[in-house]
Parts: C-alpha cells; sequence; structure tokens
C-alpha cells in the first residue's frame, strides 16, 4: 500500500523533530517551528506522489460504504415488519413463499421497467418467492400520480393491482397523466371514480410511510431490491436474481 510510507515517514519525521532539546523540554510536544517542518515534509511527499491521495481518497469511499452498509442493515433489522410485513403493501408471487424479495420502484424509473421481465422471470422459475411492492415515485409528480392510481388498484384488489402495474411497468414513455388514465381505463378501471379515489388521505400515508422507510434504509434511487441480507439499487438480470434467491435459502436471510 502507498499510504504505508507516508505514515512512516510522518512518523519518522515526528521522532526526529521531538528529539530535539526543545522538545524534549516540552514533554514531546513538536513547537510551532517543527510542526512546520513537518507540514512541509508531508507536502513535499504529496507533491512527488499524488497518487497516495488518490488512494486515500478510495480507502475513505471505501470505509464510508462499509458503514453506510452496516448502518442500513441495522435498520433493516429494526424495521423488518415494516420492510417485509406492512399490510399496505401490494404483495405478489408466491404469497407463502420462502424468500421474499422487497422492490423499490417509480413508474418513471427506466431501469426499473428493464428489469421487470428478468425479475418476473425468475420468480416465475422459483415458484417459491414472495414479492414486496414499495411505490416509491422519488422522479416527480407523474410518477406521485401513477402510484397513487397503483394504490387504489390495490385497495380494489391485488389481482387488478398486478394487471396494473404490469402494464406500466411494460409502457415504453413518460408515464404522465393522462397515459397513466388511459391505461388505467383499458385496464377496465373506472376513470372518474379513480379520479377520486386517489384524493383519499390514506394514500398519502401509504406514501409518507414508504418514503420514511426509504430514507431510514438509505435507499436514494430505483430500483432498490432487498434479497436476504443484500440491499442492492441497481438493475438485475434473471440470472443475478437467481444466484440471490439461491444465497438468501441457503444461508437462510431473508426467509418469508
Amino acid at each position: 500500500m502507498i499510504a504505508k510510507p507516508l505514515a512512516a515517514l510522518l512518523l519518522t519525521s515526528a521522532l526526529a523533530l521531538s528529539a530535539s532539546p526543545v522538545a524534549a523540554q516540552d514533554s514531546g510536544a513538536l513547537t510551532p517551528k517543527q510542526a512546520e517542518a513537518v507540514k512541509k515534509v508531508v507536502r513535499d511527499y504529496l507533491m512527488e506522489h499524488p497518487e497516495v491521495l488518490a488512494e486515500s481518497l478510495e480507502a475513505l469511499r471505501e470505509k464510508m460504504r462499509a458503514q453506510a452498509e452496516a448502518d442500513a442493515h441495522k435498520m433493516l433489522e429494526a424495521r423488518k415488519d415494516d420492510v417485509y410485513r406492512s399490510a399496505d403493501d401490494p404483495v405478489s408471487g408466491n404469497t407463502k413463499g420462502d424468500i421474499t424479495i422487497v422492490q423499490f420502484f417509480d413508474y418513471n424509473c427506466g431501469f426499473c421497467k428493464q428489469t421487470f421481465d428478468s425479475l418476473w422471470e425468475a420468480v416465475k422459475a422459483d415458484g417459491k418467492v414472495r414479492v414486496v411492492y414499495k411505490e416509491y415515485p422519488i422522479l416527480g409528480p407523474d410518477s406521485v400520480f401513477a402510484a397513487r392510481v397503483a394504490l387504489v388498484a390495490k385497495a380494489q384488489s391485488q389481482a387488478k393491482y398486478d394487471d396494473l402495474h404490469r402494464a406500466l411497468m411494460k409502457f415504453r414513455g413518460r408515464l404522465d397523466e393522462k397515459a397513466v388514465l388511459r391505461i388505467a381505463a383499458e385496464q377496465g378501471f373506472n376513470v372518474e371514480q379513480l379520479k377520486k379515489d386517489i384524493t383519499n388521505p390514506e394514500i398519502d400515508r401509504q406514501l409518507s410511510k414508504v418514503f420514511d422507510l426509504g430514507r431510514a434504509l438509505d435507499i436514494g434511487g430505483t430500483p432498490t431490491f432487498i434479497i436476504g441480507d443484500r440491499i442492492l439499487s441497481s438493475a438485475l438480470d434473471q440470472t443475478t436474481f437467481r444466484q440471490l434467491i439461491d444465497n438468501a435459502r441457503k444461508t437462510g436471510a431473508g426467509k418469508s
């Protein structure tokens, strides 16, 4: 590691300077002049070896990433009922499956749409996976509108939600209010009634609850999947889903 020579250099410099008579009289503390000398040694070293800065920044980023992941897992354990068993959430797949996949998504998220088929191919192939949907509309008012309509569908029945969810995910292009209502009408919903139902304060409560959970888990983007003890913020292919499902089953993590 490049940083080790730097640490050794700092230690050597400090020891050398602290060995002076002045330092000895001051319990080993560096005088301002000595401290400035150490700074110069460090500055000169960094000018000659700028790669040390890049390595230090990378090490810091990795440390921060690991800490953030550890914090998220603690929060995941603390709020596991909200994550896996909220009565508000749409639940699909095998509702009695032994493994649960939780997905935070936005209907206007291109990567969410890209991963839709991969997720469901893996779920169907396995046959024992439960899928929990977290409506997480972070991409603007159009996304919030789509999520509201979907939650109204869920209040009517899980089957109606599944059909509308699939239709919205399969749509290519921006899902604005007009597009969402057109798709809902094609799925057999009464559009005028939908417009009334989406203003129900209960919908606000459900969305607020998911946003609160997302913030607690530090989920800043979509799609984000929770599979076993993994929190993954990226689009995944079918093979990766199946590997994650198998690993969760082997380790006992993510049991429904």
